[in-house]
Order: structure tokens, then sequence, then C-alpha cells
């Protein structure tokens, strides 16, 4: 248990920062979702439109240090080439 002033005040900022941490994953992870949904739909246009939305969602969530950069260049590089072979 957190003793001293500053480690309770390091534990609220701990807490804080995973929910919101939590909250940006969830959001990214829907998007990428989304796209999944229509890569399996075979739907092309959706897909790119899907994929258009989740970009800036997943480069922001590199901002905001939830992903690294490398992984998230990675899932896009992957997901829009999935999309790109659709049809």
């Amino acid at each position: 248990m957190a003793n001293t002033p500053q480690s309770k005040k390091r534990a609220r900022q701990n807490e804080t920062r995973l929910a919101v941490n939590k909250a940006r994953r969830s959001r990214i992870r829907t998007y990428l979702r989304k796209v999944e949904e229509a890569i399996a739909s075979g739907d092309k246009s959706a897909a790119e439109t899907a994929l258009r939305a989740a970009q800036p969602e997943l480069m922001r969530g590199v901002t905001k240090g939830v992903f690294h950069k490398n992984t998230a260049s990675r899932k896009m590089s992957r997901l829009a080439s999935r999309v790109k072979s659709i049809g």
C-alpha cells in the first residue's frame, strides 16, 4: 500500500491513466474490428471507408503512447493489403 504522499498521488494518477488508456485501446480495437468485418463481408468500398476511419485513430494511439509506432504501422499495412486484395 502507498504510504508517502507522493506514492499516493502516483497511485491515483496510475488509476486515471489506466482508465484513459483502456478506453483508447477499446476505441481503436472497435475501429479495427469494423475493418475486419467489412473485409469478411467482401465489401471493398465499405472496407476502404473503414480503413480510412481507422488509420487516424490508430496513429492517435501511437502519439498517446497506447501502441508502439511499429505495431500500428504493421497493423495498418496488413489491413491495407487485405483490403486491396478484396474482389
